[in-house]
């Protein structure tokens, strides 16, 4: 039936002329983000995401932005929840997984020894029954017997817990032969350096700080057991591990092979880019990106124009984040809380594309100044 045929039709009879087309019509196919990736393609696309290793001078272990946390208000009065998350770093990450659950994340780091320390969590969390465990297994401690009432318990227990539990060595090796047994390729070097790492979570604990190579750590980096245990803007705990509820969304997507770590510079011509292919292929959008203080150093080096194009070539929702933070707006920032050492902001998408439009990115004072959603 033709579109003028239809068009004299009463309106009713046009309706169900059109419903009968439709009908006929086979089905717009539409990929969506799988709801698992098996080992083998999970492997294949870090390694298509990936590109050559980079250096930067810490060891990253953990975060020492004390003021994470407080991004988290802000996501939830965004309605920041579902997509895709993207983010650098080590497990900070796992507390904005937390809150937004999305469909899938990426952690992009020019490090590839971040890779491997999210393949230790990764197998850590595989292990893992619960919080308990997982600290216990990351911490080389012994794992309870009885998990009876661990779930009830708040995360600064857990933490007591685990800083007095004893030593044991047996989950060590369970997650060092897991690792090595990943479908990611590992080598001897790799191997190596995870075991390293366990053995620092071992040696230091939940007292574990962060650590920048050839200078001293700063006084005032939080620690693991702090960092876990700190409160976003509205007085709440709300890192992965303050409950179990928070620790299972991070798992279950960890157990799916949906939180998918890549080496990648973001400045860099592949790894984002091919994120955003992957995403397109999959109806996926940007939710929430974390960029740490990241876009500092891509102004001081000149890569910030080519993460910006990165960014905004993303498809992405409608009230997409950016979150970053700031060690320079102590004390100048309307956004600071006293008693932190780093300034926690989140800007939305779209205001960040609007200002790459408009030539404003030309600085990292201005970013910082004027690119934020007031808390």
């Amino acid at each position: 039936m033709s579109p003028a045929r239809i068009s004299r039709l009463p309106v009713t009879s046009a309706l169900a002329a059109l419903l009968a087309v439709a009908a006929l019509a086979p089905p717009c196919a539409v990929a969506q983000t799988p709801a698992r990736l098996s080992n083998a393609q999970f492997a294949a696309l870090s390694a298509r995401l990936s590109e050559s290793a980079g250096y930067f001078d810490t060891d990253n272990l953990i975060s020492n932005e004390d003021s994470y946390l407080h991004a988290v208000s802000q996501l939830r009065r965004e309605r920041v929840e579902g997509g895709t998350y993207i983010g650098v770093g080590p497990d900070q990450n796992f507390s904005y997984i937390a809150a937004t659950r999305p469909n899938v994340a990426f952690i992009v780091d020019i490090r590839r020894d971040n890779l491997l320390e999210h393949l230790l969590f990764k197998a850590s969390f595989a292990l893992s029954r619960n919080r308990a465990d997982y600290l216990a297994l990351l911490f080389g401690r012994q794992q309870p017997h009885d998990t009876a009432g661990w779930s009830a318990k708040p995360v600064d227990s857990l933490i007591a817990w685990v800083s007095s539990a004893p030593r044991d060595s047996v989950g060590t090796a369970r997650l060092l032969t897991m690792v090595r047994g990943s479908s990611l390729r590992i080598s001897t070097d790799d191997a190596a350096y995870i075991a390293r790492i366990l053995a620092t979570f071992a040696a230091e604990g939940p007292a574990l700080k962060f650590n920048s190579f050839g200078r001293a750590p700063a006084p005032y980096y939080p620690d693991y057991g702090r960092l876990a245990s700190e409160r976003d803007r509205d007085g709440a705990q709300s890192s992965f591990l303050a409950s179990e509820q928070a620790f299972r969304v991070v798992k279950n997507l960890e157990d799916r092979n949906l939180v998918i770590p890549a080496v990648g510079n973001l400045a860099g011509v592949r790894t984002i880019a091919a994120i955003g292919a992957w995403m397109r292929d999959n109806d996926e959008a940007l939710s929430a990106f974390y960029t740490s203080n990241v876009e500092q150093y891509l102004f001081r080096d000149g890569g910030f124009d080519a993460f910006a194009s990165n960014v905004v070539a993303l498809p992405r929702a409608p009230n997409a984040v950016i979150i970053r933070s700031c060690f320079t707006c102590l004390g100048v920032h309307p956004a600071a809380l006293p008693g932190y050492h780093a300034v926690q902001l989140v800007q939305r998408l779209a205001q960040f594309a609007e200002m790459k439009d408009l030539g404003q990115l030309t600085s990292y004072r201005s970013l910082i100044s004027t690119g934020y959603v007031r808390p």
